[in-house]
């Protein structure tokens, strides 16, 4: 023992992540509803009691006739209803209703993830500045950002909730079919420029992933996040199509040039749009082709002065960065890749040991790190990992750890088994 501290310490005696019960997604299909369809359904029933209604317009013909339903501890979250009567009278029968926020240019209750389609609502028109992911961002900065004030802060926080079912619901089957392990997450700095060498890499790997049954995970942004969605966004064409649009999107390298940057995402996605047949899950009936047509993408508006990343699949967009990054390194139980990025990227490493180290998620996939003199040289993260994760209390797991110059080779080690 050395200054007081026991070589073993307690993490060798008491492992300390949090219960598994606490973690795992609890499935609340059966008492949520998120669709007219369900709504439907339920209400030929004559009861919606200990239900939860969340983010239905039920002012929209047919407007439902609610009079005669059972709707003891029914919550409605983010509803519209045809007139303020109609929600008293849910409340004086034994219902909790709270009603979408007035004012705010997002939903309180988002029933599903967005798609490109929905960030980029409004360019046409307007240009950045008139997207709907503009818009959301300079109202979340005017409102106070990170620290907002209590009705905002109760908007965005029923916004992140509502994106988690979303997330739940959208990723339940893939995980049902291709288990975790099929999941794998794509780190890396936001600033590396459309057409340089390190984008290219990225793409590729998105691309080899995605061909390979992986689901593709990012943080949303532009730089090796945006290449590896556009890799799997164009998984279904040949490389050389690829090749084409890192070409065309070279002509607008720079994300801070915002328009002219989204513009050339957006004439990729008319001139390239993936080939993918439409898949549904029965249960849920989702369509689940997004999944090989770019993948998942889990950015955050505290990063909104940055382009919105416009090639992935579907796009799990919170106001909370820390909700935000603990999601995607919960996901991404396939294995990481960690491409050279800064500060950001670093965190992400081990933050992401920690979850690997306690076995907080379970089973952790391979660490790759492409460019191995920047991992070992530049920022020497390999020397501190390695002995962290050699002393875990589930053992050595020092060889999850890969370093490599060769996008193929990553993919052999988060492919393989």
């Amino acid at each position: 023992m050395v200054c007081g501290v026991d070589p073993g310490g307690q993490d060798g005696v008491v492992p300390t992540p949090p219960p598994a019960d606490v973690l795992s997604p609890h499935d609340t299909s059966a008492t949520e509803i998120e669709t007219r369809s369900a709504f439907e359904q339920r209400l030929a029933g004559g009861s919606l009691a200990g239900l939860t209604v969340q983010g239905l317009r039920l002012d929209v013909d047919p407007v439902p006739d609610l009079s005669a339903t059972e709707v003891t501890g029914t919550l409605f979250v983010g509803c519209r209803f045809a007139s303020r009567e109609v929600g008293a009278d849910l409340v004086r029968r034994g219902a909790n209703v709270v009603p979408p926020f007035s004012g705010l240019p997002y939903p309180t209750q988002p029933s599903h993830l967005y798609t490109p389609e929905d960030l980029a609502a409004g360019f046409a028109e307007g240009g950045f500045a008139g997207m709907y992911d503009t818009r959301v961002y300079e109202h979340f900065r005017a409102h106070g950002g990170a620290l907002p004030e209590v009705k905002e802060a109760l908007g965005q926080r029923l916004h992140d909730h509502g994106v988690d079912n979303a997330l739940v619901d959208a990723t339940r089957a893939w995980l049902a079919a291709h288990g975790p392990q099929s999941v794998v997450g794509v780190m890396g700095g936001h600033a590396v420029r459309r057409g340089s060498v390190p984008y290219r890499m990225a793409a590729v790997l998105g691309w080899e992933l995605a061909r390979a049954d992986r689901l593709v995970v990012t943080g949303g942004g532009p730089g090796v996040m945006e290449a590896a969605n556009l890799g799997a966004y164009l998984s279904t064409r040949p490389a050389g199509e690829l090749t084409a649009a890192i070409d065309l999107l070279a002509t607008a390298p720079d994300f801070t040039d915002h328009d002219r940057y989204t513009s050339a995402a957006l004439e990729v996605r008319v001139r390239y749009a993936p080939a993918v047949p439409r898949q549904r899950d029965p249960d849920l009936n989702l369509d689940l082709g997004w999944a090989r047509a770019g993948g998942l993408a889990i950015p955050t508006w505290l990063y909104g002065h940055e382009p919105a990343n416009l090639f992935a699949g579907r796009i799990a967009k919170y106001f909370s960065n820390a909700i935000r990054e603990d999601t995607i390194l919960r996901l991404a139980r396939g294995g990481i890749v960690f491409a050279p990025g800064r500060a950001g990227t670093v965190q992400e490493v081990f933050q992401a040991a920690t979850k690997t180290y306690y076995g907080t998620d379970g089973a952790s996939g391979a660490y790759v790190f492409l460019d191995r003199a920047y991992w070992t040289t530049e920022l020497p993260v390999e020397s501190l990992l390695r002995p962290l994760l050699a002393a875990s209390p589930f053992g050595d797991l020092s060889g999850t750890v890969h370093l490599t110059d060769d996008v193929h080779e990553a993919v052999r080690v988060l492919t393989a088994g």
